[in-house]
């Protein structure tokens, strides 16, 4: 189905600032459909014979609706729509009628002009109508609830009418919550309370409000209620901009181990201030959650720090061994366990910073890269690069991920590219580990260079370690070859990775690691998913 500025933009002549109004209005409008117990409907006119579209549409929550089939994108005239025309024309909100039936369910129309204020604060011509239908099947007298739902409906319909509805939204703020079902509250130009809905009661209840909230004033009220003096001001100067006609953002009240939301709306039918509306919702339990998920992240994060601390701390005394051994084999040995420790703790160390089990990729696999240069055993100056972007990886695989690069890269640096003076000697093949035999010599016009490449594909990454060095011996065995190297790669990209590996000679020559991974894990054989 297409969007609201989709169909505006293809249907109408509507200007963009037009069309960003009509959204404002659409992410606000579960209030006043709630309010109402009626569907609303947003159609804008397609051309001069009035004809009429259907951009967006929203269902009560608090009734049935008037309308089983989705309504978007319904381009309707005639009789059907004269009611629109109505209020498009002359710029009110069209009442009459008799109810009208939609298969065997009776409905009452209505229809609300649409208008956008100027920059000087005046209202604007008329771009859309508001089609507000209620489902009249459950039609029986109204609850006091009901009546100030259907009052506070009518104020708000005409702050449209006036472009003065929905208010400016602040930065970082949805229209989620609070809902009307959670409480509602109304106040009179004074600030004092004319009705308070029994969820609203309630949430002043938990706060440590006992009393009833009729004739309270609310201002005086938030800032007497409030644990913390500073957030009672706040709250407090919420309520009274509200009365001013402007529309302060959302505020948290905490009191007695409580947390209640509050969101205050000018009522101002007609541009005149009449009081204000306001939503509540008790968020104690929701709160708690997130501290607890607060906690819960901050204890992982210690946990990935500490982590990293012992695998340094590893790696330092691995190296100190290192230093103390005599035989060059024993040495080089423990000096690859000490890269290989190191690579590891760079995942943690990045763990430790993010606030989920989850890695921006590409910045370990450069410093991989770059210590892969500084710390191989070789006389050649060898270049690193990489293409393409690995993005976000789980921790599981970033940790054996990171590994298999930092034996790949290592091996390209060491093996792939010989001194100048073993030139006619025969070279290790890039990424293999394998013990030197006979080889073609290196184009001395190449730049030694390693290329890592990365791409996402249909939830598998795809990986290339691309070396431009002498390239792989005529006997190479990937999968008997004796290196440990080698059978650490093989061993995680098989098993914990569940990938699969390729290891052969490059299209210009040198060697090509080819690495595909697949990014949705299938669960161990016995367990289900989550």
């Amino acid at each position: 189905m297409s969007t609201l500025r989709d169909l505006a933009e293809e249907h109408t002549h509507l200007r963009p600032a037009d069309i960003d109004h009509l959204h404002r209005i659409a992410g606000d409008w579960q209030l006043l459909s709630d309010l109402s117990f009626a569907d609303l409907l947003l159609w804008v006119p397609v051309d001069t014979e009035g004809t009429f579209l259907c951009v967006a549409q929203v269902r009560p929550t608090t009734a049935p609706t008037a309308y089983q089939d989705d309504q978007v994108g319904r381009i309707v005239g005639g009789p059907e729509v004269a009611h629109l025309g109505v209020a498009y024309s002359q710029g009110r909100i069209w009442r009459e009628g008799d109810p009208v039936w939609y298969g065997d369910v009776p409905a009452r129309h209505e229809a609300i002009p649409v208008r956008l204020r100027t920059a000087e604060g005046e209202a604007g011509e008329v771009i859309a109508v508001v089609g507000r239908d209620t489902n009249l099947s459950t039609a029986r007298t109204p609850s006091q609830l009901e009546l100030n739902y259907l009052t506070t409906a009518d104020d708000l319909a005409q702050m449209i009418a006036d472009g003065t509805f929905p208010p400016p939204r602040h930065p970082g703020e949805t229209t989620s919550a609070p809902r009307v079902g959670d409480g509602l509250v109304r106040l009179d130009a004074g600030g004092k309370v004319t009705y308070a809905s029994p969820n609203a009661q309630s949430a002043y209840r938990r706060l440590g409000y006992a009393a009833h909230l009729v004739g309270e004033d609310l201002a005086a009220l938030h800032r007497r209620l409030a644990g913390d003096p500073l957030d009672g001001t706040e709250a407090s100067n919420g309520i009274l901009a509200a009365l001013r006609g402007e529309a302060p953002p959302r505020r948290e009240i905490d009191a007695r181990g409580a947390t209640m939301l509050t969101r205050a709306l000018p009522l101002m039918p007609a541009g005149v201030p009449i009081g204000a509306l306001v939503l509540v919702r008790d968020i104690t339990e929701v709160r708690r959650r997130d501290r607890a998920l607060i906690t819960k992240d901050a204890t992982i994060r210690e946990i990935h720090h500490r982590v990293k601390n012992n695998l340094q701390t590893v790696a330092a005394l691995l190296r100190l061994q290192a230093r103390r051994v005599a035989m060059p084999e024993a040495r080089v040995a423990l000096e690859e366990s000490v890269r290989r420790v190191a690579s590891i703790a760079l995942v943690h160390e990045t763990l430790s910073m993010s606030s989920d089990e989850a890695v921006e990729f590409d910045g370990i696999v450069d410093r991989v890269a770059s210590a892969a240069t500084e710390v191989a055993a070789t006389e050649v100056s060898v270049g690193m690069r990489r293409r393409g972007s690995f993005g976000v990886l789980p921790a599981e695989i970033a940790t054996s991920l990171v590994m298999v690069l930092n034996e790949l890269l290592l091996n390209a640096v060491e093996h792939g590219f010989p001194p100048a003076d073993e030139a006619d000697e025969v070279p290790v093949p890039a990424a293999s580990g394998m013990v030197p035999v006979a080889a073609p010599e290196v184009d001395p016009s190449l730049r030694p260079e390693v290329v890592v490449s990365a791409h996402r594909f249909r939830k598998m990454l795809h990986v290339s370690v691309t070396d431009n060095g002498r390239g792989l011996p005529p006997d190479f065995d990937a999968e008997h070859g004796s290196r440990l190297g080698l059978q650490i790669v093989r061993a995680l990209i098989t098993g914990e990775l569940r990938g699969t590996i390729e290891l052969r000679a490059g299209a210009n020559g040198g060697t090509e690691a080819v690495l595909i991974i697949p990014l949705a894990r299938s669960a161990p054989e016995g367990r289900s998913q989550p």
